[in-house]
């Protein structure tokens, strides 16, 4: 199974995430994703502080979310090199999808 890498401060997208994907690894800082291995996947809230500007650092593969509303910041992401930009409403359902198609522990 793939890696979840998280950096989502707000505890109610950690909530929804963490039930989504309930083997994600959270991380505090966005210091820490630069310790994300290369076959993992990086899940960031754009609109946090430095996120942006490490994006492009990072070998793993990024998916980002943010207000469907600010397309500024969705675009920023894209720029920066995510692989997927999804609007915050949407990117609960898309990690779901994900955590359905995990392999189980049996």
């Amino acid at each position: 199974m793939t890696e979840v890498i998280v950096f989502a401060p707000d505890l109610m997208d950690r909530s929804r995430i963490s039930g989504a994907l309930p083997h994600a690894r959270f991380v505090r800082t966005v210091a820490e994703l630069q310790s994300a291995p290369p076959e993992s996947l990086v899940v960031v809230d754009l609109g946090r502080a430095g996120v942006i500007e490490m994006i492009p650092n990072l070998s793993a593969t990024v998916m980002g979310f943010a207000s469907h509303v600010d397309d500024a910041l969705i675009q920023a992401g894209r720029d920066a090199g995510c692989a997927e930009v999804l609007p915050r409403s949407r990117v609960f359902r898309r990690l779901q999808d994900l955590g359905r198609d995990a392999p189980t522990d049996s």
